[in-house]
């Protein structure tokens, strides 16, 4: 057993230890105390000379920077101008309404801060129960296919997220009425664009509405004269400074004093179009029951005032309600008297006719040996009737549509001289009518003619044209010579009511005084009728467009349309055409008209020109013709 170590003391047993001797207390504690307190007190001292800067010196300064966070500049919307028609009648314009909108997460914040102030305000439930309440009882349960019921509004009032349209279109002075009622609900700026006639003349007035994505938000142009004329129909915006959620500058707090003006919006001009609206709908009704009577894929046709090219009324078969436009088919949008071109058959005849004249080639009562046949080039092209030669009359010619005593005349015009009258008649070329969408047409160049292209053109194949185009030409022969550019567009207006006439459109002398008034003489042939056996020689292709009273000069068209099987031309689809003057012995209106292949009876467009002087007689109050037109000899 080890004994006892050296040199250490030996550890007594835990049960002989004596207690630990006790510590003093204080030193150490007072001192922390104090150095405790005097921490305390400085920092009190810096948080009250902070205090002081921030209140005292700094105030303004982080004022302006707050405000500078939540404020935003936004756009007012500029009201749009409406469109008219010549009289004034409002074709299209623009009524204000208002979207009616909450934020959630601010209603309930400054709800919470009412609720401290005044405990018996009731719960956050029962506010919005109330504004759901009130909005029924101030809008109904139904604003502009909206439901606004109460479950209705109540439902989005209590959605859980930033921003909460409640119902859209609301009546200005209606939502006036919530707002002010109720802060928490804000009032958005719209604009509802109404076509008070619904579908008439929609092809040519088109559609806008409201774009809330626009920038700008603004209602915009999307078809016909609403976007061609955007800028003008626009305005401009003014701007406004407002208080928005803190991240989301689209998102405007609603209540009062957060907003102020920084400039008024500029009103856009409004737009007084040639139309007169009573005709447009005459012959828009007229249009459309005649190419369901005939089984035409489609038909248009133009009414234009010969001394001065404006477009009375211009109608489309198929037309479209602009306020539910989306709906509606591609053809129904598209204004086919500028958007589509046709091959004008015999109505063409009119350059050779005008420029044999002109040029002193022949007279009205020349005589031509016409065979019932004639070869051009490489081509053999006969009349539209069979016959061996006949003497027609140069007028004859033309009564009778022929072709072959047609392209006689134009051989001895010659190729140059014919292809600058096309030019002076305007084709190959826009009208420059202010019309969206308008095609040139096309008149292949002189340089490019084969030998058979001569063969076409007088007789109106190989070309092609609008509708707006083709009346163009007979309005060039009815206004002494002179061709004036159609105009859709005869005024602008201001806010303020006053207008700005369009400049008068561009003209050109195509014929002299005397060729257009000889070429009207001739060219009544077309509807003259000749009882009897001789009927059908001495009787002109029109007799259906003739008008009891009144002189009537016009011409016929018949066109084979290209088949894309073979794109050789089609021996069963045509262009049907009519070009008319009324009244001949003093012209006042143009009338065009095309039928897209019509399959029933009749295959033709007199009467329908017929209707439509009939209707312009009255509707303009047109005296009779001092005397009718003479019975003329066609055929020897």
């Amino acid at each position: 057993m080890p004994g006892p170590s050296r040199g250490r003391p030996v550890r007594r047993p835990l049960s002989v230890r004596g207690p630990a001797p006790r510590r003093r207390r204080g030193g150490n504690s007072r001192v922390r105390l104090v150095v405790g307190r005097l921490l305390l007190v400085g920092a009190l001292l810096l948080a009250g000379v902070k205090l002081v800067q921030v209140q005292g010196f700094q105030a303004e300064a982080l004022s302006a920077q707050a405000e500078k966070q939540r404020a935003t500049k936004i756009d007012i919307p500029a009201p749009r101008g409406s469109i008219l028609d010549r009289n004034g009648n409002q074709l299209a314009f623009s009524v204000e309404a208002r979207a009616l909108y909450v934020v959630p997460h601010v209603m309930r914040q400054e709800w919470a801060k009412a609720l401290e102030a005044d405990p018996d305000i009731g719960s956050f439930e029962d506010r919005i129960a109330d504004i759901a309440a009130f909005i029924e009882q101030t809008l109904g349960r139904e604003v502009a296919g909206q439901k606004t019921d109460r479950d209705t509004m109540l439902a989005k009032l209590s959605r859980d997220t930033t921003y909460v349209e409640l119902v859209d279109n609301v009546d200005p002075a209606k939502a006036a009425v919530i707002t002010d009622k109720y802060h928490n609900v804000g009032s958005e700026y719209r604009a509802v664009r109404v076509y008070p006639n619904g579908e008439l003349a929609s092809n040519i007035i088109g559609a806008a509405n409201w774009r809330k994505d626009a920038e700008p938000p603004a209602t915009q142009g999307l078809l016909g004269l609403e976007i061609a004329q955007d800028n003008l129909l626009a305005g401009r915006s003014g701007q406004r400074v407002v208080d928005t959620m803190q991240g989301n500058d689209d998102v405007v707090i609603p209540g009062p004093n957060r907003s102020r003006e920084l400039a008024a919006a500029v009103p856009g001009k409004s737009l007084e179009l040639t139309l007169d609206v009573d005709t447009q709908y005459a012959l828009q009704r007229m249009v459309t029951d005649y190419t369901v009577k005939t089984g035409a894929r489609g038909g248009s046709a133009v009414v234009v005032d010969r001394r001065t090219g404006e477009i009375l009324a211009m109608a489309n078969d198929k037309t479209f309600d602009p306020a539910d436009f989306g709906r509606a088919g591609e053809d129904q949008l598209r204004n086919i008297a500028v958007t589509s071109v046709f091959e004008p058959g015999s109505v063409n005849k009119l350059v050779t006719a005008a420029t044999a004249i002109e040029d002193g080639v022949y007279q009205p009562d020349s005589v031509l040996r016409v065979d019932g046949s004639i070869k051009v080039a490489d081509r053999v092209i006969g009349d539209w009737w069979q016959h061996g030669p006949l003497d027609m009359t140069f007028t004859g010619v033309f009564a009778r549509s022929s072709n072959v005593g047609t392209l006689m005349a134009a051989q001895k015009i010659g190729q140059d001289r014919f292809s600058e009258m096309l030019g002076k008649f305007g084709l190959g070329e826009r009208t420059r009518s202010g019309l969206p969408g308008e095609e040139p047409g096309y008149v292949p160049p002189l340089n490019q003619w084969s030998g058979s292209t001569f063969g076409n053109l007088p007789i109106g194949q190989g070309l092609n044209m609008t509708l707006l185009q083709m009346t163009g030409m007979y309005q060039a022969i009815a206004n002494d010579g002179v061709r004036i550019a159609p105009r859709i567009v005869r005024a602008e207006v201001s806010a303020d009511g006053s207008r700005k006439e369009i400049e008068p459109a561009e003209t050109e002398r195509v014929v002299s005084p005397q060729t257009a008034k000889t070429v009207r003489d001739m060219f009544r042939a077309v509807t003259q009728n000749v009882p009897g056996p001789n009927s059908f020689a001495q009787s002109g292709t029109g007799v259906p467009a003739a008008l009891p009273g009144y002189q009537i000069s016009g011409k016929t068209g018949t066109a084979q349309q290209i088949d894309p099987k073979c794109g050789c031309y089609s021996t069963s689809q045509y262009w049907i055409t009519f070009a008319g003057i009324l009244p001949a012995d003093n012209p006042r209106f143009v009338v065009g008209i095309m039928l897209d292949n019509p399959t029933g009876s009749p295959q033709s467009a007199a009467p329908l020109f017929h209707d439509i002087a009939s209707y312009l007689t009255q509707r303009y109050q047109i005296p009779m013709s001092a005397e009718q037109s003479p019975i003329v000899p066609l055929v020897h």
